[in-house]
């Protein structure tokens, strides 16, 4: 596997204090290797939110399916996320999808933006899985006037182009919401929630076992090869043999596997924090007690949440780096952003540090569709930070088009569209450097 990371972002290194894993040990999600030779109709790499949606589709309309996951299920993005199950998916402009689709270019994103999220809300309620849920909605902080300026002008459209009504809540009005803080304003909407998500993951993969699927861990591909008949993978102990491949690495993806794959992503880092249990008081000081999820509106994000017994969980972008001594530097740069935005928790601990990579492509939209120049290989990736709905609703799309050419979920067709390839290998990361740094320059 050729990856433009350093071998220490796939590594077990960059989640060892992960807080989710208290709950969901990475213990309890590990499943052995596959061995020998095996045979399936679909083999999926990757068992992440992606992955295991694919397989848990494919497995409930009766296919036969194997999943192949390098570490364990959840390993990647899908065990370590903030918990926001949001609108998101695609960076691209409205300008931008207004001149290369039309009008219904951003109809069909936010279309898909809605259903992503109506999807793991089917998901919870026809499986009964308990993940904290809670958030009523989303809240955009703004961090600048101008920002809130613009945050009223899309308050004002929010219903038109979602079909829900936004709330404006002005610098002064903050603290009597629960959301007190250096913040200029905010606007809330109701569409999204907040989740455990690696209580969804595990929720995900007994389901999908349950139906029937085949899930491995500890089975990094090392190759995979297009025969008459369909494609032959190899991990360290086996070769697969299936009909379909579908790809669900995301930004854990590589150069090589399939080859089409490279240039086509930048995986780029994310860290994030989390307090111990604060009490009512401390909650109180600060002015900060709802338990809504939110994220500042700018080019560095910072995201946050109060979890339901009252633990902060605080993430932010801007790594492009990874090394031992390096993560050290980002959580002491997470740290002290949350310190200047709460100012009245400089005190509360935070024991819970861990990072990982979210993956942005050339189109900045998601990719969803058959691999071009292959026959029946499919993948999707590239969710620009919100992969816990969109990367969802993909993954069961996905399957929808491996089984049956079509689906009846609201995917655009133009995910369909190849992403341009991007700078080869580390190359890539310079354009984060460059974007980062205008962003810090600019307060962006």
């Amino acid at each position: 596997m050729k990856h433009i990371y350093p071998a220490h972002a796939y590594s077990m290194g960059p989640i060892r204090e992960c807080y989710w894993a208290e709950d969901v040990p990475s213990e309890s999600l590990a499943r052995p290797p596959t061995q020998g030779s095996l045979r399936t109709r679909t083999v999926i790499i990757g068992a992440g939110f992606t992955g295991l949606n694919a397989a848990l589709r494919l497995a409930e309309a009766g296919e036969d399916v194997v999943v192949l996951e390098a570490e364990f299920p959840g390993f990647g993005a899908s065990g370590r996320n903030g918990g926001f199950c949001c609108l998101g998916g695609a960076r691209i402009s409205d300008a931008g999808l207004l001149s290369l689709y039309g009008q219904t270019g951003p109809q069909a994103v936010r279309r898909a933006e809605v259903g992503a999220i109506a999807h793991v809300e089917d998901l919870l309620t026809r499986h009964g899985w308990d993940v904290d849920r809670h958030s009523q909605g989303e809240t955009i902080m703004a961090h600048t006037a101008a920002k809130m300026d613009s945050l009223r002008s899309w308050a004002a459209e929010c219903e038109a182009e979602y079909g829900a009504p936004a709330q404006v809540i002005e610098k002064d009005a903050l603290r009597a919401h629960g959301m007190n803080g250096t913040f200029q304003g905010a606007v809330s909407h109701p569409m999204g929630f907040a989740l455990h998500p690696r209580k969804y993951l595990a929720g995900l993969l007994g389901a999908a076992e349950a139906a029937g699927a085949v899930v491995h861990g500890a089975s990094p591909v090392l190759e995979t090869r297009q025969v008459a008949d369909g494609w032959v993978l190899k991990t360290p102990q086996a070769e697969v043999t299936a009909d379909c491949l579908i790809v669900a690495t995301n930004g854990y993806s590589s150069e090589d596997l399939p080859r089409w794959m490279r240039g086509r992503y930048l995986p780029a880092q994310s860290s994030v924090i989390a307090t111990r249990v604060m009490t009512e008081e401390e909650l109180e000081r600060q002015g900060w007690t709802t338990r809504q999820m939110c994220y500042e509106d700018r080019r560095l994000l910072h995201y946050f949440h109060l979890t339901p017994e009252g633990r902060m969980v605080f993430g932010q972008r801007g790594g492009i780096r990874s090394h031992p001594l390096i993560e050290k530097s980002l959580q002491r740069k997470v740290r002290a952003d949350f310190d200047r935005l709460f100012p009245d928790w400089r005190g509360v601990e935070t024991p819970y540090y861990w990072s990982g990579m979210v993956c942005i492509t050339g189109s900045l939209m998601p990719f969803c569709g058959a691999i071009p120049g292959a026959r029946n290989a499919y993948a999707a990736f590239g969710y620009h930070g919100n992969g816990v709905a969109m990367g969802s609703l993909c993954g069961a799309a996905v399957a929808d088009l491996a089984r049956a050419g079509e689906t009846d979920l609201p995917l655009p067709a133009f995910f369909g569209d190849t992403p341009r390839r991007m700078p080869p290998g580390r190359l890539r990361r310079l354009a984060l450097l460059a974007d980062y740094s205008w962003a810090t320059l600019t307060r962006g």
